[in-house]
């Protein structure tokens, strides 16, 4: 038996307003609600809301055959409450089914592990609660950050009660070997590490509109027909890709929506073929190997490492500002401002910043709201350098507190004891 896992990468993050050098110190609010509100609305109705209702009629018509699987993040989640109500009510719907599988991250869609596993753990606990909350759910399977992965994260993922945890199946780490079986985490006893096919996934993510592909177009049938030619040499096939690449990434003109409505009737032609959501997998079958992998990598770009964000000095800087503010937020203990602070956490911040070209360049472009890194890195740091004083200036009454209750003690003391003098008769 073959399983195939689809899992879908539900997030979209919050763009920031155009935040000057004299805007410090004058303003506080950082989001720009009308971009934000447009381009959810925009990859809702292109995207999130047909794309979610397809897999609800293909989950119907194949009653405890057709599972998938989404990590949806907080910040997506918290638009959809502000801008789009019906589409979280749709994944309610499909949570509802019970052949979803809801797996948990960092609520921000942070880079916390590289830099706080404090704030990691706080995040990973505060999107725990909320996929509770809101789909009844309690996740057994973890997906970091864009697959951000070695075996340190291994390591305490498993000690957060985890079973499953998702990675990239980058050439660099397998070797010879095959993303197509389970494996376990050096370090590990119970955790079960589930790699992605990259090749397979990105002939849908990436290459299915490319006209100069040399195997466009791709129907149902001819890409089931791949999936079935590694029988004999795959215990699952893993399906990792973005939410948006139905619809927005690859557009329904291109066939995207017929393309996933027929694939599940031509993978399942094969007796051999099911379909299984990654707590299933890890049930199911068991590790071939220990996989090794003591670097980071990741899902994004050819490089497969941390480049994307941690690829320049802009980034770099950017990351170490923001992230020298966690002592301060703790501190201070206000929810709103922590919340400020985590929301500038979010990976896509960083992801504006990149000076990579080429084919990787042409990534980093979409739905980036600047002209270049370089105004990226200045718009946030505008941003950071505020929320710094502002945190600053807060702590500073949070000091002086104890000093003005201390002085105003004393005088409370000396009143009451001239007012007794005075009333026994005593001279001042």
């Amino acid at each position: 038996m073959v399983a195939i896992c689809f899992y879908f990468q539900v997030h979209q993050p919050k763009r920031l307003r155009k935040y000057t050098y004299f805007d410090i110190g004058r303003s506080h609010y950082y989001e720009d609600d009308t971009a934000n509100r447009e381009i959810f609305l925009k990859v809702a109705n292109k995207c999130y809301l047909p794309a979610s209702c397809l897999l609800l009629d293909l989950i119907r018509r194949y009653p405890g055959t057709f599972k998938i699987a989404f990590s949806v993040t907080g910040v997506f989640i918290e638009q959809c409450k502000l801008y789009s109500p019906e589409t979280l009510d749709v994944f309610k719907r499909l949570a509802a089914t019970g052949q979803v599988e809801f797996l948990n991250e960092t609520y921000y869609h942070s880079l916390s592990f590289l830099f706080s596993q404090e704030e990691f753990k706080k995040q990973v606990e505060k999107h725990r609660n909320l996929i509770r909350e809101e789909f009844n759910y309690d996740a057994t399977t973890f997906r970091n950050t864009e697959l951000i992965y070695n075996n340190e994260l291994a390591k305490v993922v498993e000690s957060l009660g985890y079973k499953t945890i998702l990675a990239e199946g980058a050439d660099k780490v397998l070797g010879w070997r095959s993303p197509n079986y389970v494996y376990q985490p050096v370090g590990c006893s119970k955790l079960k590490l589930l790699l992605r096919n990259y090749r397979l996934t990105d002939d849908i993510a990436f290459r299915f509109s490319e006209k100069s592909w040399s195997e466009y177009p791709v129907y149902a049938d001819k890409y089931a027909y791949w999936l079935h030619s590694l029988h004999g040499q795959a215990d699952l096939i893993n399906l990792f890709m973005d939410f948006e690449t139905f619809g927005e990434h690859q557009w329904q003109e291109f066939g995207i929506f017929d393309f996933l409505n027929n694939l599940p009737e031509y993978v399942l032609r094969h007796p051999e073929y099911t379909f299984m959501t990654p707590s299933e997998v890890s049930q199911k079958l068991q590790p071939v190997a220990a996989l090794d992998v003591p670097n980071f990598m990741s899902w994004a770009d050819v490089d497969r490492d941390l480049t994307a964000w941690r690829g320049n000095h802009l980034q770099e800087d950017a990351l170490a500002s923001i992230y020298n503010l966690r002592d301060t937020v703790y501190d201070l203990k206000n929810d709103d401002l922590l919340n400020v602070w985590r929301s500038l956490l979010t990976s896509d911040h960083f992801y504006y910043m990149c000076t990579k070209y080429a084919a990787d360049g042409d990534v980093h472009k979409y739905f980036n709201p600047y002209r270049n890194p370089y105004e990226a890195y200045i718009n946030y740091q505008n941003i950071v350098s505020d929320l710094a004083a502002e945190l600053s200036l807060r702590k500073q009454e949070l000091i002086s507190q104890p000093e003005i209750q201390k002085s105003n003690g004393f005088l409370t003391d000396i009143l009451r004891f001239l007012g007794r003098k005075a009333k026994n008769g005593g001279g001042t």
